[in-house]
């Protein structure tokens, strides 16, 4: 039985998480549950699946917890998330902590060697270089959760002796694919996603399509390619989940239901597939697979993180702390969407190249790039 630590219980991919752990539970057993602030929502968790190390944000709720449950480890604050994500007492840890906040807890458990399986993309845009030198040195295996990414790790498997030709990266293209981007898009029209249901954050990023840059970013630290054997390939309807092209011309692709729990079933039980619940896809209803080419002079936060790639480390560091911070003032409407690309592109012109050896470093420059983003945002 595969004890399992979860860094983000209570949102989306944590749930899915515990939805895969609950249809197997001679399988897997929940050790780790690591909560923000949803309080409700973790006691109903603690409840069901009975952990040893609980982790929430703030003191306040964590007081209220050590009174309810006696028997378990509670955590809070950032000392708090030092300590948890230090814990070994797991075989793999899924690691959808929100934001630059899971960048640190992912380093230390790689650093103990662990199996991780990421469903959070800034681990590898902001510290791709260090967390795969750190794992290859500490003989840590980093596995993946998101649909895409999970797709590619499941057409290489068995083709190590195969040279790629390239991957081809599938994005559904958002809610402006087929539609106009102008000053005038409104918050919800943003949000209201053609096929996947998501948070906020990663669902603007899917509208303007950095979340495909972000993708492009981790591919190539996943996977050892340059990212000029990345294509991004646009499939509206979600069903091609990725695919791999070989020096032969073969094409290796996924295609399958539109469920986080597949991909998140298949990193929790590596190499093996697992049953499931879930309706399965009629072939002979599928009228057709159509692909098309995204227009980088329409979707320019997807052309910047090509930028910020062959510019280096550091400006995919900026690309991602600006537009986090854009896409917050964006959701609060205090920007148009159209300024997302525009305050990243004077974000990443600000800044010379820099070296960022550390997680500290990194960290540190996030932060930076954060306040002067709100400085420029208030000026």
């Amino acid at each position: 039985m595969k004890k399992v630590a979860i860094f983000g219980s209570t949102g989306s991919i944590g749930q899915s998480t515990l939805n895969v752990v609950r249809e197997n539970p001679e399988l897997f057993k929940v050790v780790t549950l690591v909560a923000g602030k949803n309080i409700n929502r973790l006691m109903e968790q603690i409840e069901e699946f009975n952990p040893t190390n609980v982790y929430i944000t703030d003191r306040e709720n964590a007081e209220i917890l050590k009174e309810k449950y006696e028997r378990l480890n509670i955590f809070y604050g950032e000392d708090g998330m030092e300590q948890i994500s230090n814990l070994v007492d797991f075989d793999i840890s899924v690691s959808a902590l929100v934001g630059i906040a899971g960048l640190k807890p992912t380093y230390n458990m790689i650093k103990h060697g662990k199996t991780v399986a990421l469903a959070n993309k800034e681990v590898l845009v902001a510290g791709g270089e260090l967390i795969i030198k750190t794992a290859k040195e500490n003989g840590a295996k980093l596995l993946t959760v998101d649909s895409e990414h999970s797709a590619i790790m499941q057409c290489l498997n068995g083709e190590e002796s195969n040279k790629i030709d390239k991957i081809l990266l599938t994005a559904s293209g958002g809610p402006f694919f087929d539609k106009e981007i102008t000053d005038k898009i409104t918050v919800e029209e943003a949000l209201n996603h053609p096929t996947w249901n998501m948070g906020q954050k990663v669902t603007i990023d899917s509208a303007t399509m950095m979340n495909k840059g972000f993708e492009v970013m981790e591919a190539k630290w996943l996977f050892d390619v340059n990212p000029n054997q990345i294509e991004v390939v646009v499939h509206r309807k979600s069903l091609l989940h990725s695919a791999v092209q070989y020096e032969d011309g073969t094409i290796i692709a996924n295609i399958g239901p539109k469920s986080m729990q597949i991909p998140i079933a298949y990193a929790l039980n590596y190499p093996e597939r697992l049953p499931n619940q879930i309706e399965k896809l009629d072939l002979f209803e599928i009228v057709d697979l159509k692909f098309e080419k995204p227009d980088l002079d329409k979707f320019k936060c997807l052309a910047l993180a090509y930028k910020a790639i062959e510019k280096g480390h550091c400006y995919q560091v900026i690309l991602n702390a600006a537009d986090e911070v854009l896409v917050d003032a964006f959701l609060n409407k205090k920007i148009k969407f159209t300024d997302i690309p525009k305050g990243i592109e004077t974000m990443m012109n600000m800044y010379e190249k820099r070296g960022l050896n550390t997680v500290e470093e990194i960290l540190e420059f996030d932060r930076e790039v954060k306040e002067k983003t709100k400085e420029m945002l208030a000026n």
